[in-house]
């Protein structure tokens, strides 16, 4: 008898099972045809996206080899196109070569550029505080010890990427407003900072010879 209720059973979970089938086959036959869809879609996409990134890359090699075979002004025309109009990656990419190749020529100029960078909120972190460094490397020679010091002390700080740069570049600023006191910090912070770069360490310990020497002669002109 058990069996008989079994079977019974059976087929009324089968019947169920059939119509629930014919009621929303449809529907399920409508999801798997999305899935399918959507992921030919995001394959289609990714396949332009690369193909957009490829194209950008090769057009931005080629700006920097007419750059380097002496005709700057049609390679920056290509890197102001790629700006313009290629993939954000490699259009930031563009604008930080032109503030370069702007800076090799007009110090100011291509500082300006590098502060526009800095300034511009939708650009990384990262690069904003890379902006700042180049544009202080471009300026420093003309900038006050005080404009330095409020753009770059906040990078010179703690174990950030940039400091040993901030550092060497406050210390110069420093050294040449003959605030020795603030240039011979900043180099002895240089040169105590294990994981100092060699070439920064070997400048700062050249420029802490000159602070010293410089020392003595402040204090008897005084």
């Amino acid at each position: 008898m058990s069996d008989i209720f079994r079977e019974v059973d059976e087929d009324v979970r089968r019947e169920n099972a059939a119509r629930l089938w014919d009621k929303y086959s449809i529907y399920i036959y409508g999801l798997a045809f999305l899935i399918v869809l959507a992921t030919a879609g995001w394959r289609g996409y990714d396949y332009w996206q690369t193909k957009q990134a490829e194209a950008a890359g090769a057009r931005y090699e080629a700006a920097l080899a007419l750059i380097k075979s002496g005709k700057a002004d049609e390679g920056q025309a290509a890197l102001v196109k790629l700006q313009s109009d290629g993939p954000s990656g490699y259009a930031l990419l563009a604008r930080f070569q032109l503030a370069a190749q702007l800076g090799a020529k007009d110090a100011a100029a291509g500082a300006k550029a590098y502060d526009a960078l800095a300034a511009d909120a939708s650009v990384d972190a990262v690069l904003r505080d890379v902006a700042r460094i180049q544009s202080a490397y471009l300026t420093v020679d003309t900038m006050s010890a005080a404009d330095v010091q409020q753009r770059l002390s906040p990078l010179a700080q703690g174990t950030g990427p940039f400091r040993h740069a901030a550092r060497e570049l406050l210390g110069l600023s420093a050294l040449k407003a003959k605030d020795y006191d603030n240039a011979g910090r900043w180099f002895d912070a240089i040169v105590a900072d294990a994981a100092t770069p060699e070439g920064i360490r070997s400048r700062a310990e050249a420029f802490i010879g000159l602070v010293q020497s410089a020392r003595p002669a402040q204090k008897s002109g005084g």
